[in-house]
């Protein structure tokens, strides 16, 4: 049986930040806590935000990692309660969307946080009466906007995925002039991130047409787009297909992902290095797509097909090209990454709950030879 379900409330276009204070009323939120992080703060974005926002904001909250952590979620949900808020605005990247979604679930619901996490069961305990979330993307990459998940690095060094349709944000508001100016390293980075949901989550094994559809014209936007969007940050039209192609891969993952997932997880939760999940989409993507070759029946030519590829061209070479000429490193070695810390990332590769979805089963010793051959 197919469980097929969608979504949430989107507007999406250039100029959809000014439809904030209507979409806060229409969701009920009269005090929201701003969730974001210092970086969307000094670009000026968050002042433009404040302008639209109609009401008084509960408090800001600008402490979000680059990986978000437990430490982090339960600051911002001490602000929440103290300060009275009713709802949360996650602004900024997938870091603070995703932030913003735990402090709405955590505000709500009793008892550590870790309780809700996929591998631990969670996704039951995760109710209806969770706080209303509007979120407000200022990069085009991990489509948390739309998304039913948020990923958090426990206080036990775990990267885990908490996941529930009531995580999914009240309101996307898609403004592609929020990523106007973007550098074009993070325009590179988060773009890597979208293609990976779309690519992925088209090859996952579930059954849901529709969402393979979504994947496979989100992944042809990132790869029409991404180049000029790098190359030139006022690209309105490139921002513009380039938020679309990461909204759209989460739109899709709903369906799952899969091995690039499951290794970039527990890669991203190596305290000392503070990876980006996008980069590290992007550079281990390659050795996933060798791996799965020859286990997704038809699905590799229809993804040529789509990026107006050549029918024998082979896809790990392509997404290794594309990431060179975006200027992202050459593997995980390149990150800092040394073959010594494989071994104990394997077993938490296996636990990542996107390790299950995908094509082709994952053992200790595939999980460990992906993670050499991405370095």
């Amino acid at each position: 049986m197919a469980l097929i379900q969608y979504l949430t409330r989107i507007q999406f276009d250039h100029g959809a930040l000014d439809l904030l204070a209507a979409e806060l009323a229409g969701i009920g939120a009269k005090r929201p806590l701003v969730v974001t992080d210092k970086g969307v703060a000094a670009a000026g974005l968050l002042a433009k935000v404040l302008a639209k926002l109609g009401v008084e904001p509960a408090g800001i909250f600008d402490g979000t990692p680059a990986n978000p952590t437990e430490a982090a979620a339960l600051a911002a949900i001490a602000q929440f309660k103290e300060a009275k808020a009713d709802s949360c605005i996650g602004l900024g990247g997938g870091s603070s969307m995703d932030l913003a979604k735990v402090v709405a679930l955590g505000a709500t619901h009793d008892g550590p946080l870790v309780r809700y996490a996929a591998i631990e069961g969670g996704a039951p305990r995760i109710g209806a009466h969770i706080a209303p979330t509007l979120a407000i993307p200022t990069t085009a990459g991990t489509g948390s906007e739309v998304g039913r998940g948020a990923v958090l690095v426990f206080a036990d060094g775990r990267k885990l995925g908490l996941l529930s349709p009531h995580l999914i944000p009240r309101v996307a508001l898609c403004d592609p002039d929020l990523t106007l100016g973007l550098p074009a390293g993070l325009t590179a980075a988060t773009g890597m991130d979208a293609l990976a949901h779309c690519v992925e989550t088209f090859l996952a094994p579930a059954v849901n047409p529709p969402a393979e559809a979504i994947a496979l014209d989100g992944a042809a936007r990132v790869v029409a787009h991404i180049e000029r969007a790098t190359k030139n940050g006022g690209d309105r039209e490139a921002r513009w297909h380039m938020m679309m192609g990461a909204m759209q891969g989460a739109m899709a993952f709903q369906k799952g992902l899969g091995a690039v997932h499951a290794l970039s997880h527990p890669l991203g939760s190596l305290k000392d290095l503070n990876l980006h999940h996008g980069t590290l989409n992007a550079v281990v993507m390659p050795a996933v797509l060798r791996f799965n070759d020859g286990h997704v029946g038809d699905k590799y030519a229809r993804l040529r097909a789509a990026l107006g590829l050549a029918p024998d061209a082979k896809l790990d070479a392509f997404v290794a090209d594309l990431n060179a000429r975006l200027g992202l490193p050459t593997g995980l070695g390149a990150m800092g990454v040394g073959k010594d810390r494989f071994a104990a990332l394997v077993p938490h590769v296996l636990a990542d709950h996107t390790a299950a979805t995908n094509p082709r089963k994952l053992d200790a010793g595939a999980a460990l030879r992906l993670l050499e051959e991405a370095c």
